[in-house]
């Protein structure tokens, strides 16, 4: 088990991205009489010409879509609970689940510590996290990561971590050397300023130092196989640009393909063409958890379904391929048996309620990540989350945004519309949604909604075929919803 705070050197074998991979092949191969200063050249092009690849790439062209521990096991997750989950993940594939996320604290030896420090974070000898391996066992004698993102790539599925930005306390206490650099952390941190919510991480400095540190774990993360970084504490209170700019162009140095999701939210709207520069999702909200709306007991950072609403309208006119509005985790199913949030529970959730939060994210092109114990998967969810054509809204859709100006009669209602197929021969579907307490009867034409003429209609969660008429009524549910595909 890693000393706390010193730990053990992580890393284990390197793997390098493909381009250099044939790059080192096309040096190999030239024949020895070759102008060594020649062979160079073209090693260095083709190695900057990977980068250059990677960064005009769309690393998300559709919302991601996975799994993620926090809802179910908050900060207590260890390897046995993340690959049993993962198992039956890996059974969803074919309807599009695919990124294995870990959560905030996979570096503490005792997260149940009253203390930030009694947590005990692990630090190798370069000054970055390492996971504890007395909850992963795999990642013992500094292999990190590596054996466990190496299981989940041999079941078909992506992995993802949260990461926290800047510099750990204890590695700046300490003036560790930074990997890869002649700078130590004490260079690389600013140490007037902390994450909000974790002193034990300074704000990293907007120099070549700190930089360096960043170059240094992303590099890190890179050689483990990880797929997909949720960056913590650089979206909200306080906002962190320079963070998320310097994190972002250490992932485009290593050449591996890696998502970057930006979390709390929401970040400031104005910095909307910075965020999509650099990132490719964002939280829309601090946490969403499972009820409709804020009981007087919930105060403070937390979100319900119904304050969701506004705000993916807000920031829908800004999502397209590879920027991404997260409305957060999908609290649906048994949240257990230790939630990030709460005691140990099935979903506060209805199951109307379960439904509209899946069908709004679906139609805000939200990334879709399950918060479940997936080892304790119901008939209900697995049938929400094994909907493909409802999934297929999500991915597939090249527009969706709210309909406003609603005609009379849907005061408590929201409408989505979503599109798919192709622009001359599109494919409509439409999203009702009853904010209200009671059920309510919605009527209206499709001519009130865009669309003239008569049209059919079938519902996607019922499998209801309406004939064609002028327009459409329907009886919704206290906060239920509806998705009709109009012919």
């Amino acid at each position: 088990m890693g000393e706390a705070f010193v730990g053990i050197t992580a890393g284990g074998s390197r793997q390098d991205p493909p381009a250099s991979h044939v790059a080192m092949w096309y040096t190999f191969r030239m024949n020895r009489r070759t102008d060594p200063v020649i062979a160079l050249f073209l090693f260095v092009a083709i190695a900057a010409f990977a980068t250059i690849s990677l960064g005009a790439q769309n690393l998300a062209p559709s919302p991601p879509m996975g799994w993620s521990e926090w809802d179910a096991y908050g900060t207590m997750v260890a390897e046995a609970d993340l690959k049993a989950n993962a198992t039956v993940l890996s059974g969803l594939r074919q309807y599009g689940w695919e990124y294995v996320l870990i959560d905030a604290g996979w570096y503490m030896e005792n997260p149940a510590g009253a203390s930030q420090e009694s947590k005990s974070y692990v630090l190798d000898g370069d000054g970055r996290l390492t996971p504890a391996p007395n909850r992963f066992p795999s990642a013992a004698e500094g292999a990190g990561f590596k054996p466990l993102a190496d299981w989940l790539h041999s079941h078909g599925l992506k992995f993802g971590i949260h990461v926290m930005p800047g510099v750990p306390r204890q590695a700046v206490i300490r003036n560790l050397p930074i990997a890869g650099s002649a700078f130590r952390a004490a260079e690389a941190a600013d140490t007037s300023q902390t994450c909000s919510w974790d002193a034990e991480f300074y704000v990293a400095k907007d120099n070549a130092a700190g930089q360096a540190y960043y170059n240094s774990i992303v590099r890190l993360y890179a050689d483990w196989g990880v797929d997909y970084i949720k960056l913590g504490c650089v979206s909200d209170h306080p906002f962190h640009p320079t963070g998320i700019r310097q994190i972002a162009e250490a992932i485009k140095k290593t050449g591996r393909p890696m998502v970057l999701s930006l979390s709390p939210g929401p970040p400031p709207q104005e910095y909307v063409n910075f965020i999509a520069k650099y990132a490719q999702a964002w939280r829309v909200s601090e946490e969403h958890w499972d009820f409709w709306e804020p009981s007087p007991g919930i105060t403070g950072h937390m979100v319900g379904i119904s304050e969701a609403f506004d705000l993916f309208a807000r920031w829908a006119p800004y999502v397209k391929p590879g920027n991404w509005a997260d409305g957060d985790l999908l609290p649906v199913g048994w949240l257990g048996p230790h939630p990030g949030w709460g005691e140990p529970r099935q979903s506060r959730e209805t199951e109307d309620e379960q439904r509209t939060e899946f069908t709004l994210w679906t139609f805000a092109r939200s990334p879709l990540m399950l918060g479940a114990n997936l080892t304790r998967l119901d008939d209900f969810t697995r049938s929400l989350i094994t909907n493909q054509e409802v999934i297929d809204i999500n991915q597939k859709s090249w527009k969706s945004y709210p309909v406003n100006d609603l005609p009379p009669g849907l005061e408590h209602a929201r409408v989505w519309e979503a599109l798919t197929g192709t622009k001359d021969r599109p494919r409509r579907y439409f999203a009702f949604f009853n904010l209200d307490h009671k059920p309510v009867e919605l009527r209206t034409t499709w001519k009130q909604l865009g669309l003239g003429g008569k049209h059919a209609a079938r519902n996607l969660w019922g499998s209801v075929q309406l004939a064609p008429s002028a327009g459409i009524e329907l009886t919704l549910p206290s906060h239920g919803s509806a998705i009709y595909r109009v012919e």
